[in-house]
């Protein structure tokens, strides 16, 4: 039913439980698993110069790939197939067009993430997410 699942993270507590449930369900149903990180770039416009983009980019990238190998290690350790992906852009956007990519069977994802300048915020993703996905969407509360 659900062969390749996709899941977007930003390695907030809650975008790591909703990893771990995907996971397991991942490994009951002999499924894929798709760890997305989308690098909000909406979140800088107008930053002055390339160096300091630059900078933050390198950062956002470094926290992409903690949060994407979580979720390789989950799979791992579960023997489930896995893929990271990390991309730039408007997050809700990517996700539904990564889905849409990938021919997900479902998106499996927190209700909220990290916020601040340098995270995006996932529960606006997340309904943008739900409004707009090629296929169901399982949330995930805590």
């Amino acid at each position: 039913m659900y062969k390749k699942i996709l899941v977007p993270t930003d390695g907030s507590e809650v975008a790591n439980n909703a990893a771990e449930h995907a996971v397991n369900l991942a490994k009951a149903l002999n499924s894929k698993i798709y760890a997305v990180y989308i690098i909000d770039i909406s979140a800088f416009v107008g930053i002055p110069t390339q160096a300091f983009w630059q900078s933050i980019r390198m950062l956002l990238e470094e926290e992409g790939k903690k949060a994407i190998k979580f979720v390789e290690d989950l799979a791992k350790e579960k023997g489930v197939d896995f893929e990271g992906i990390i991309k730039e852009g408007s997050p809700g956007e990517e996700i539904v067009k990564i889905a849409k990519e990938k021919e997900a069977d479902l998106i499996v994802m927190g209700t909220s993430g990290r916020t601040g300048l340098d995270r995006f915020l996932l529960g606006s993703v997340a309904e943008k997410v739900i409004r707009t996905a090629p296929c169901p969407v399982m949330v995930v509360h805590k």
